[in-house]
């Protein structure tokens, strides 16, 4: 099975692009984020005509997650379906979150929120939203059951997964809290589905579009697909896919996949 993980930065103006990678990488499970669409609006029938069944999560302009699969989408849950969700008072809850079990595997699409800086209160929101994620996957799952948890983390776990560490001194995405909290959702069982065949840096999956970062190698590595104990052993392969960051009208996000051999596994 090949899962992937794609904040696709607005899915209406990406869809071209989408199509293209979706015919050219054949995933079997897509988790998408950024599609900055409402429910009403996604483009299910254009999925279905791929061959995918979709749920998605959105409300409007902002944010949005979405599973896309060919293997299944069964007992779909919208946001946090277990926990509080951990919301500043008087918001509505964000589209950050959606799972479903696909092909016998239980996969979540996450859009972490992105902090912006130290000072920010949202930056605490994000480090409450990592812990109400951790004590989601808890809730509803056991490191010995298929679990995949693939998104845009807005962090980068390591040094070595930043073209410059220096210049995220004292920033987000870098920063010891965040860090600490991705960790205490690894600790529960989940492992760095790509860190575990490639251990260089200088493998990311975020370019700013801005100064041709992307072509001059400057970039993060905070899209993830962390995987519980009953698969690390059966990764096969993996892949930030760079191809699909050039071009015309690219995400500033690369899709990142994972091959996993699931036979036998449920």
């Amino acid at each position: 099975m090949r899962i992937a993980t794609w904040n696709v930065n607005s899915l209406n103006v990406r869809m071209p692009r989408i199509e293209e990678w979706f015919d050219y990488a054949q995933p079997d499970v897509v988790c998408m984020q950024e599609t900055k669409l409402a429910d009403a609006a996604f483009p299910y029938m254009s999925f279905e005509a791929m061959g995918y069944e979709v749920v998605h999560n959105g409300n409007g302009r902002w944010n949005g997650v979405a599973i896309a699969s060919r293997v299944g989408i069964d007992s779909p849950v919208l946001g946090f379906g277990a926990v509080d969700h951990p919301m500043f008072e008087g918001d509505e809850p964000e589209s950050r979150l959606v799972a479903a079990t696909c092909g016998g595997v239980r996969v979540s699409s996450v859009y972490v929120p992105n902090g912006r800086t130290l000072t920010d209160p949202h930056y605490e929101y994000k480090l409450r939203w990592l812990t109400a994620l951790k004590n989601e996957i808890g809730a509803t799952s056991k490191p010995d059951e298929p679990v995949v948890v693939c998104g845009d983390f807005n962090i980068a776990p390591e040094d070595k997964d930043v073209y410059d560490p220096r210049f995220f001194k004292n920033a987000t995405h870098t920063s010891a809290k965040e860090r600490g909290a991705l960790d205490a959702i690894k600790a529960w069982g989940l492992t760095d589905a790509f860190r575990t065949l490639y251990d260089d840096g200088r493998l990311y999956s975020w370019w700013d579009y801005r100064a041709g970062d992307f072509h001059q190698g400057r970039g993060l590595r905070i899209d993830l697909v962390l995987v519980s104990e009953a698969i690390v052993s059966r990764i096969e392969y993996a892949l930030i896919d760079r191809f699909a960051r050039k071009g015309k009208q690219p995400s500033d996000h690369a899709p990142v996949f994972v091959d996993i051999d699931t036979g036998g596994l449920t």
